[in-house]
């Protein structure tokens, strides 16, 4: 196989081992920013952008996912949050996030400058004012960037950038070879009662897996009209939860911490699932019978974006930051720390043997079979109008589905 990460972080998406105090927010308030005004059909807020980087102002507040801002304290080998201190004097603080949820609720507070939004998130951020646009003349590495993640419905509006991307990656299908006769080419093995797999399934714990369900959907109910899993009206959403509570007993595991995940698979209690290929490495290296595919449907995937707040209190330190992560060796230090494709394909020259090749880094045609993750709103971008489900019922589906 393919060389695998330097090193696996605890958790893409770690559980907390209490509820952060941001989880206490209503429902409404975490999707604020996903109707009415916000729906998409009205333009985001008016929130200058800015023109020139400026003095450093010292300090820097970042809302992250773990593994992003490393400064060699859970490893001294992990480590490029302190060159770019040294560099810039820039001190970072950096809040890492559970959830998705709980980034948009904490960037909500005002107290950061900056966060690194997936694209259920990065909508909310935008259409609630919580972000300012990005003025990518500043950011001296952007035309490095591969081109199929910059002005997506993810991280732009208008065409313009709210962020620059910085790590993108697969929801795949993982599965163990020696549970399923057959190497799995279809999302049947996940979605079908009387799969090989039935009672031995694993989703992701989030309500953006309801896309998941549209996108087999997509492909075998072709009267249902979807276009686009994120954009779906009532007939369509009602179909994908019906999928999806038709797949409850199935699912013997909901999972957010990928080393839950990984450790099912490795235990035999799982058989197939959604997994990223960090997990199918991390197993693989401990010689558990996995592997992973896109089957013919696709997969939903995801992007993140390095966004500044609208209230900054460090807008200097924000873009030497946003300049700073997307240099070539650092994108190569957090991608294989993390277990990613980097946004910046330079970052290949400083990566370990096989990673790129790995992660599909430079291979446009393979991420146009997955569709990222995005915040779903009332506009469906068509004709329809404003009749398609927006992110908080969603949510509140999601918790109906898992009882």
């Amino acid at each position: 196989m393919a060389n695998t990460p330097n090193r696996a972080y605890r958790a893409r998406r770690p559980r907390a081992a209490a509820a952060p105090a941001a989880a206490v927010l209503t429902v409404a308030a975490l999707t604020a920013g996903c109707g009415g005004g916000s729906s998409g059909t009205a333009p985001p807020p008016d929130i200058p952008m800015q023109q020139e980087i400026g003095a450093s102002e010292g300090r820097l507040d970042l809302v992250v996912w773990a593994g992003y801002a490393e400064n060699g304290s859970n490893d001294p080998k992990i480590d490029w949050v302190t060159p770019f201190t040294k560099a810039t004097g820039c001190r970072v603080e950096a809040k890492v996030a559970d959830t998705s949820d709980s980034m948009v609720a904490l960037m909500r507070t005002g107290r950061y400058d900056g966060v690194s939004a997936s694209g259920d998130a990065s909508l909310r951020l935008i259409y609630g004012g919580t972000v300012a646009p990005v003025n990518t003349r500043l950011l001296s590495g952007y035309g490095d960037i591969a081109g199929f993640l910059k002005n997506q419905p993810y991280n732009s509006v208008g065409g313009q950038m709210y962020g620059v991307p910085h790590g993108y990656g697969a929801n795949m299908l993982m599965y163990r070879t020696d549970k399923l006769a057959q190497r799995p080419t279809s999302w049947d093995v996940v979605w079908k009662k009387d799969s090989p797999a039935s009672g031995h399934v694993v989703a992701y714990d989030s309500p953006i897996y309801i896309a998941d369900a549209a996108l087999y959907l997509k492909a075998h109910r072709p009267d249902l009209k979807i276009k686009n899993v994120y954009e779906l009206d009532d007939k369509q959403f009602n179909a994908a939860i019906d999928l999806l509570k038709q797949q409850r007993p199935n699912v013997n595991q909901y999972w957010a911490n990928y080393l839950d995940e990984l450790q099912s698979f490795k235990s035999a209690d799982n058989y197939a699932g959604t997994a990223w290929q960090v997990t199918a490495n991390l197993a693989m290296d401990q010689r558990s019978p996995v592997a992973t595919t896109i089957p013919t449907e696709g997969a939903t995937g995801w992007s993140d974006t390095w966004m500044i707040s609208s209230k900054a209190q460090h807008p200097g330190c924000m873009y030497q930051w946003m300049n700073w992560i997307t240099r070539p060796k650092v994108q190569a230090q957090v991608a294989q720390y993390f277990g990613e494709a980097p946004a910046n394909p330079k970052a290949c020259a400083y990566t370990a043997k096989g990673f790129c090749s790995t992660y599909h880094v430079g291979d446009p045609d393979f991420y146009k079979r997955l569709a990222f993750w995005r915040t779903p709103v009332k506009d469906c971008g068509d004709d329809r109008g404003n009749d398609c489900v927006d992110y908080e019922r969603w949510t509140q589906a999601w918790t109906q589905i898992k009882g």
